[in-house]
């Protein structure tokens, strides 16, 4: 049990000590994540920003996902999507949560593009990864923007979604993997929301953020 993300984010990144070097990057999934991934980058003397990704929920349950969009256009469908949605379903979805990718950027990183990842070592930290979505979409968009290395970092995940993050990641570093895991939120003694404004506050400590 994490008592809260600042707990996590500092074991986890004693657990990442051997991915520091000059050339490696945190980039944090919003919102969850960025207090996780600022507490791994100061850990690291690396610096960190924000890169955004958005679950593509379905219509009639949002909470459920079929996808995830990254802020490049990177898409990861689940593989049986089509038997749930009509193409124009999907378009539609793709394009609102593309449109709230931008609000963020906006809203998060005041506009900024992300540093160049070229040849870098990136260290993609979430507070934890449900069904993995955003991440593969995020690990799509450091391949686009090819990174030298991609480390998926987490405090938690199921040990399934673990074994797929190695065959698409260079490495993976999980802290927990609870034989019956639910949730996120279950190995965190205090868990909430986290709001834009934290997020902000977070990110202007951290070393070289953008």
């Amino acid at each position: 049990m994490f008592i809260d993300r600042t707990d996590a984010g500092i074991q986890l990144g004693k657990a990442l000590m051997k991915h520091k070097g000059p050339d490696t990057i945190i980039l944090a999934i919003p919102r969850g994540g960025v207090e996780v991934g600022y507490q791994v980058a100061k850990a690291l003397d690396a610096p960190l920003s924000l890169i955004i990704a958005r679950k593509l929920p379905f219509p009639d349950n949002p909470e459920a996902g079929f996808g995830a969009v990254a802020e490049d256009g990177s898409t990861w469908l689940v593989p049986d999507f089509r038997f749930y949605l009509q193409p124009e379903t999907v378009e539609k979805i793709i394009a609102s949560q593309v449109a709230e990718i931008r609000r963020r950027i906006g809203a998060l990183r005041a506009g900024r593009e992300l540093p160049d990842i070229k040849g870098k070592t990136v260290i993609l930290v979430d507070d934890g990864i449900a069904m993995g979505s955003t991440m593969r979409a995020s690990i799509q968009y450091c391949r686009n923007m090819e990174a030298g290395k991609v480390v998926v970092a987490a405090p938690v995940t199921g040990s399934d979604t673990a074994e797929d993050m190695k065959k698409i990641a260079d490495d993976v570093v999980i802290l927990d993997m609870p034989l019956h895991f639910r949730a996120v939120a279950q190995v965190y003694r205090n868990w909430y929301d986290v709001p834009d404004e934290e997020v902000l506050e977070i990110i202007k400590r951290g070393k070289g953020s953008s």
